[in-house]
């Protein structure tokens, strides 16, 4: 099969998700200049860069309460911070319900039943049981083709991790189990994982 994006697929689904998968979630916190708080995961997220850390999520979609973007977009515009923390397993109900798009006012975290912790670089919350959490500031937003599609860039200034995920002076991902995305309504669970050399080393 192939097909031309802009002439349709003719599946009953899109399986462009399904492809480039699996994907990481990005569970983004943010607070907006007026104190509200927000949190949404997002499947178009990943690590561009180790010096300095960096990474970067999109958001491809809108709500009608933030002209032509989403919560998180728009709170990380006014202030210029956000949070990335890591799903486990454990927390895939959760992370489901900070899905929806809740009107502006809606506080996710209350909404799922989440605790929530103070950000130590960045004035933001996080999710305070959160396998991993990364504290950053905003270097950009992109605007991309399309109506609503933006990626958010920024620079990892804080970095939690959660104690009984360490072993042996590693991050644990086996002990983490974190969510991935697969497209449709599908996800994954990380719980085994193998070692390779890279030539040379």
């Amino acid at each position: 099969m192939f097909y031309r994006p802009d002439e349709g697929h003719g599946l009953p689904h899109n399986p462009f998700g399904a492809v480039v998968a699996p994907r990481p979630i990005g569970w983004i916190s943010t607070r907006g200049a007026d104190g509200a708080e927000n949190l949404a995961p997002y499947s178009f997220f990943n690590a561009v860069a180790y010096v300095p850390p960096q990474v970067m999520f999109a958001s491809t979609s809108a709500k009608p309460d933030r002209d032509g973007t989403k919560d998180s977009v728009a709170n990380i515009a006014e202030t210029g911070v956000f949070c990335v923390n890591v799903v486990e397993y454990a927390a895939r109900a959760a992370m489901n319900a900070t899905s929806g798009p809740w009107p502006k006012e809606v506080d996710e975290f209350d909404h799922a039943g989440l605790a929530r912790a103070e950000c130590e670089t960045i004035t933001c919350s996080r999710v305070a049981g959160a396998p991993a959490a990364l504290e950053c500031r905003l270097t950009r937003i992109v605007d991309l083709p399309g109506e609503a599609n933006k990626v958010v860039f920024g620079e990892v200034t804080g970095v939690h991790l959660r104690n009984d995920c360490l072993r042996e002076g590693r991050f644990d991902i086996t002990a983490v189990q974190p969510l991935a995305r697969c497209g449709y309504r599908d996800y994954a669970v990380v719980r085994e994982v193998f070692e390779l050399k890279r030539p040379g080393e």
